[in-house]
């Protein structure tokens, strides 16, 4: 294969094109046949020096690493470079930093992101994709259908909200990108809120840098909390699945090891089978050779009567020995008949046990199969209940994501609408005083002595107004201290919670119907706490009401007053009386309010209870865990007892084959001999 430089040089003669001389040198320096990695950094490239460079990485040339930052590439150049990489299937990073790529380069990497599926990492930093809004969008659908690409440089890119919108509809769909790179661009509010949504949808991004971008800082949190909680699931997914890996291996091994002990049984059988084989063998020589051995005696009869028949005197004077020969000759055969049923009575015996011996010895090899196929179906379970529980796990981290912002959101609302009840009872108060005031003023006019008296008392009255005020001002920093203190310790829980969800995320499929059981409690706190609000806000609408008939009053007493000074002295103790009341009513609100913050104090030690009980659970959890593995132990110390007991169990069998031969063949050789 040649190298590049020598492809370059090639190509450039079928074109008719001249090397560029800067190219040449570099590439003369450097042997990219031996190192993957080509660096045009700093070298202005002409438009045919890419084209070349195009078709020269459609070529089989292995390049991984190819930088192209500040040569200054134009458009027409850019794209015949970039087109070379459409079909390339081993460059796997490509930097073009300080380019100055416009629309057609955009428009051009688009392209080669839909298209190339080797590329890992794509550095941009220092040009211009986000000033061309059309390009960048066709940029951004490219991003979308990669997947391949792990890491994206976009730094000083002029990408504004819009731009970021757009990239964040593309890393909604997009399913690789793990680290991503914005710093110093003009992406604002809007882009920050647009890409903190795209990264509710997108759990692969672990690594994103947002400096320099005019972002506020609750966004910038909101994103990095969004990362974290991204890399805190890839971690459990890595973790899951080499927990996976090792359960297969462990999975594969008792398969090994189940079929190395089927082999070496069905061996072991495979040799009782010829042991057996070899015995009724020389079981038959034996009986061969007793067979030779009654042929002989047999002849020797024959020849016996021969010379009976030769010598009949001699037959005469000894009838009576050949009569005592021919009971001997008879017992003889009776023994040797008696002899050779025993020995087939003996050879039943044998090929019956033998055939004992083989049935359960299937039926163990029958029972230990059966025990595999249950061991295998208890792993498969725990696979898919393991399974199972992350998918839990995941549905309760993100349903509790998703109650902890609609109660914030309710505390937000209700804290808002407390503001606002405070300010229009405000405004209430103040518009009374000005009505008082005035009033004040009429009778002046009218009476000097009653104008001292009211004097008196409307001074009274406004030192009271001004310590309620007081005391409503201590009761609003009071509750901003308490808020800030329930919210320093809410964030506290969270980063407890959050580590403990680190530590014991697989141990809380025990307790999801309590969690749900305390969300459906803190949902009824929540409407109580809407009731109450409501009260509060029909308790103003009625002091609105109040304070309307009071206007109506004074109005009445105004006209009263003119006509009779006695029924408007009568008219003043009756204000006074109904300011004490309102006074009364304003003490009743503030006791309310206390009312509230103790509901306040009271949820805050229900979320404490409530964090408590989820440590409890978590406890339960890992002492369960430690009972499956102490079970599993006892499993796996059960099956080495009960390969051992086979292993023994074979022994044995082995041993009693070698002890039944061994005692059977001298036997059959001393009756042979015999």
């Amino acid at each position: 294969m040649e190298d590049f430089r020598s492809l370059y040089l090639r190509l450039c003669k079928e074109r008719g094109v001249e090397a560029q001389e800067s190219v040449d040198a570099l590439l003369r320096k450097r042997s990219v046949g031996q190192e993957p990695r080509l660096d045009l950094s700093g070298h202005s490239l002409s438009v045919d020096s890419c084209c070349v460079l195009g078709h020269a990485l459609q070529e089989d040339i292995v390049v991984t690493e190819l930088s192209l930052s500040d040569c200054m590439l134009c458009d027409e150049g850019c794209k015949l470079l970039l087109t070379g990489l459409f079909n390339n299937t081993t460059v796997k990073v490509l930097d073009l930093k300080g380019n100055n790529l416009k629309s057609e380069g955009a428009e051009v990497l688009g392209k080669l992101l839909a298209c190339n599926t080797t590329l890992q990492r794509l550095v941009l930093e220092w040009n211009a994709l986000g000033l061309w809004a059309e390009a960048f969008s066709l940029f951004c659908e490219g991003l979308a259908s990669n997947t391949a690409l792990t890491q994206l440089d976009l730094r000083n890119n002029q990408i504004n909200h819009d731009g970021a919108s757009q990239l964040a509809q593309a890393l909604a769909r997009n399913s690789s990108l793990e680290a991503l790179d914005l710093r110093w661009n003009n992406i604002g509010l809007l882009g920050g809120r647009s890409l903190l949504e795209a990264l509710q949808k997108n759990k692969r991004i672990v690594h994103l840098e947002m400096a320099g971008n005019n972002i506020p800082s609750d966004t910038l949190r909101g994103l990095e909390q969004s990362t974290g909680h991204n890399w805190d699931c890839q971690a459990t997914l890595r973790e899951s699945h080499s927990r996976t890996r090792i359960l297969s291996r462990e999975i594969q091994s008792l398969h090994v090891e189940k079929g190395r002990q089927f082999v070496n049984m069905m061996e072991t059988i495979d040799r009782q089978k010829q042991e057996m084989g070899h015995s009724s063998r020389t079981s038959l020589v034996q009986i061969g050779q007793l067979q030779e051995a009654l042929n002989e005696r047999k002849s020797a009869v024959n020849s016996l009567a021969a010379k009976l028949q030769m010598t009949e005197a001699a037959l005469a004077l000894s009838e009576q020995k050949n009569h005592n020969m021919g009971e001997l000759l008879t017992q003889v055969k009776v023994e040797k008949e008696e002899q050779l049923e025993r020995w087939s009575r003996e050879k039943k015996k044998e090929l019956e046990d033998s055939l004992l011996r083989e049935g359960k010895l299937l039926r163990q090899i029958q029972n230990l199969t059966e025990i595999n196929v249950q061991l295998s179906n208890k792993v498969e379970e725990m696979e898919h209940r393991s399974k199972s529980q992350q998918q839990q796990l995941f549905e309760l981290k993100q349903q509790l994501t998703n109650d902890t912002a609609e109660l914030k959101l309710r505390l937000a609302q209700a804290k808002d609408r407390l503001e606002m009840e405070k300010q229009r009872s405000k405004q209430a108060l103040e518009d009374m005083n000005c009505l008082r005031q005035k009033e004040m003023e009429h009778a002046t006019h009218t009476q000097e002595e009653s104008e001292r008296a009211l004097n008196e008392r409307i001074l009274k009255l406004e030192g009271r107004r001004i310590q309620l005020e007081e005391e409503l001002s201590k009761a609003k920093a009071l509750c901003v201290t308490e808020r800030a203190m329930a919210e320093q310790e809410l964030q506290r829980v969270r980063t407890q919670i959050r580590q403990e969800e680190q530590e014991h995320v697989s141990l809380l499929e025990d307790k999801h119907h309590s969690l749900r059981s305390s969300l459906q409690e803190l949902q009824l706190h929540g409407s109580q706490q809407k009731q109450t609000i409501s009260e509060l806000q029909l308790k103003n609408n009625q002091q609105n009401i109040e304070m309307e008939s009071l206007r109506r009053r004074i109005d009445e007493l105004n006209q009263e007053l003119s006509c009779k000074d006695q029924v408007r002295v009568a008219e003043v103790s009756r204000v006074k009386v109904e300011l004490q009341e309102q006074i009364g009513h304003l003490d009743a609100e503030r006791t309310a309010q206390v009312a509230l913050k103790e509901k306040v104090s009271a949820l805050e030690r229900e979320i404490k209870v409530l964090s408590s009980n989820y440590k409890d659970a978590l406890l339960d959890r890992e002492s369960e865990m430690s009972s499956m593995l102490e079970k599993l132990r006892l499993k796996e110390a059960e099956i080495q007892r009960m390969r051992e007991d086979e292993a023994h169990r074979a022994s044995l069998l082995q041993n009693a084959i070698l002890a039944y031969v061994q005692s059977s063949s001298p036997a059959h050789y001393s009756s042979s001999t015999k």
